[in-house]
């Protein structure tokens, strides 16, 4: 046998391995860049969903400002929110993740102590306008409270 007939296999299964590798980072990555799951829904949505499709979704307006004569209407909705699930794949939720991961085992087989600090809960508005025929026309997330966010952190 010539080395190139016994590297064949090999090299098949080299290949293998780092598409495997390439198709988990890429599951891993992709997801990352969406943000918070309603911002990928309201992302697809624009001049798709209907006000019915979304009130499906995330429930009713906590308000609704329709124009009596007609024209574009104004629904908005509050949600709490954590850094976690605002940025998912930060090294700093990764770390905590991973963390909290290790005291559930340990408090699990009797090793571990209470339940550690809670994750801080932000308030976010989202603020969605429909057109006339009462399909999303634009989309916007911003604080329900503004906060300086360097001081947030240090809180």
């Amino acid at each position: 046998m010539t080395c190139r007939e016994r590297s064949g296999p090999v090299e098949r299964a080299g290949k293998q391995a780092l598409l495997s590798i390439i198709a988990v980072a890429l599951c891993l990555i992709l997801p990352a860049c969406g943000g918070p799951w309603r911002d990928t829904y309201l992302k697809r949505g624009i001049n798709r969903l209907t006000q019915e499709e979304i009130a499906e979704r995330l429930g009713p307006p906590h308000t609704a400002k329709t124009p009596v004569l007609g024209g574009e209407s104004v629904w908005t909705y509050r949600f709490p929110m954590s850094e976690k699930e605002l940025h998912p794949w930060s090294l700093d939720n990764m770390t905590k993740g991973a963390l909290n991961v290790t005291q559930q085992a340990a408090a699990l087989i009797g090793k571990g102590g209470g339940e550690g600090a809670r994750e801080t809960l932000y308030c976010y508005r989202y603020v969605l306008t429909f057109d006339e025929s009462k399909v999303l026309k634009s989309w916007k997330r911003e604080d329900c409270v503004p906060r300086n966010h360097d001081n947030a952190a240090s809180q």
